[in-house]
């Protein structure tokens, strides 16, 4: 039998819907994604950690959860918000339906609720913190929890996703390769909250691919012996990340500019270098999520459609004159990469290894490959 559940907002908004899932009640910044399909990939981003998701596309869920479209071994999203759950599961990948993973998983979810109201609201009033609820339906207790969660601003969360242990990536590896070289160049990749993506795509390229938490202190990282360093996307506020900051500004110094060894960031990583390089970062009204949005790129004038996933972004007046803006969002025309203009350091904000989305930006991952000798 379903359920009455409730999503209270902190400007006092309240929808009230049908819980699936899970039962509880959770709290979390509540956002938008506008992808059609992914909702998968979506669910297991670490860089959802602390957010109540809601997607624009009406019905979702029609073909379940199978198991190779993980991005990582857990789902991370706070809640979940979907106009229609899908009552038939229909692909033949599919090992089990949507309600049922997020009941396994203790998510909740809600639907049946005006989600393009939703969306309006969070477009004009910017993102907003909420609490989602199946046991609690009373409006004004509810608006009174949303007002007094935490939110995202100021907390470090990615301490909260990323690995404790050092490890070497062997998803995709072939048995000419399973000792972990392959010939190839070795990546050490900093996990903030990394999509499993990124790191089949590291592999594909003949990468040997070592797995290092974000905590890592540079001397570690250099004892490694990279020929690349990778720095992952992660959830929430990059500002609270100083240790992280300063060991990428060290990075910078003892690998990039000492030894030519190149570094590539992603989303939170890209957040990361730029505050590395004294540039400022702040909080997009409601942030940028989907599967489709167009990114210039400012060297050659060519347009890519992105998948994105960011609340935060960077103010590219305040990166120094050794490093340029080189990629521009052309829906609000905030940064969407830099690059530095003499050394092999360089990051996006979108996420060019998709999953799910367009492959438009692939060619970074090329880039990295070749700058590694």
């Amino acid at each position: 039998m379903r359920m009455i559940a409730k999503l209270a907002l902190e400007d006092g908004t309240v929808f009230t819907g049908t819980g699936f899932g899970a039962q509880g009640e959770i709290d979390g910044e509540v956002v938008f994604n506008t992808s059609m399909t992914g909702y998968q990939e979506i669910l297991t981003d670490p860089s959802y950690h602390g957010q109540i998701v809601t997607m624009t596309y009406p019905q979702i869920g029609n073909y379940g959860i199978n198991d190779e479209d993980s991005e990582s071994r857990r789902p991370w999203v706070r809640g979940f918000v979907v106009r229609e759950l899908s009552g038939r599961v229909s692909n033949y990948r599919a090992s089990g339906s949507l309600e049922d993973y997020l009941i396994q998983n203790q998510i909740i979810g809600l639907e049946g609720i005006d989600t393009r109201s939703l969306v309006r609201l969070t477009r004009q009033h910017g993102a907003m913190k909420g609490i989602l609820s199946t046991t609690d339906l009373n409006d004004a207790s509810l608006v009174a929890k949303a007002k007094a969660s935490p939110g995202l601003v100021g907390r470090d969360l990615v301490r909260e996703v990323m690995p404790r242990e050092t490890t070497r990536w062997r998803q995709g590896l072939t048995e000419a390769t399973s000792n972990g070289d392959g010939g190839g160049p070795h990546v050490v990749a900093l996990d903030l909250g990394m999509k499993w993506n990124i790191l089949r795509h590291l592999v594909e390229m003949g990468c040997a691919v070592t797995v290092m938490p974000g905590s890592t202190p540079a001397a570690a990282i250099l004892d490694a012996k990279p020929d690349g360093i990778f720095i992952s996307n992660g959830p929430g506020d990059p500002r609270p990340l100083v240790e992280t900051t300063q060991t990428i500004q060290r990075l910078v110094r003892d690998a990039a500019e000492s030894q030519g060894i190149p570094i590539f960031g992603i989303c939170l990583g890209h957040q990361l270098l730029a505050q590395a390089f004294g540039a400022r970062t702040f909080k997009l009204k409601f942030g940028h999520r989907g599967v489709n949005h167009p990114v210039r790129d400012e060297r050659t004038g060519r347009i890519e459609i992105t998948t994105q996933n960011h609340g935060f972004a960077v103010d590219p007046a305040t990166l120094p004159p050794d490093v340029e803006p080189s990629h521009v969002n052309l829906n609000d025309h905030t940064n969407e990469g830099l690059r530095h203009k003499r050394l092999p350091v360089y990051s996006v904000q979108y996420h060019p290894e998709a999953a799910a989305g367009p492959h438009d930006s692939q060619a970074l991952f090329a880039e990295f490959r070749a700058l590694m000798k």
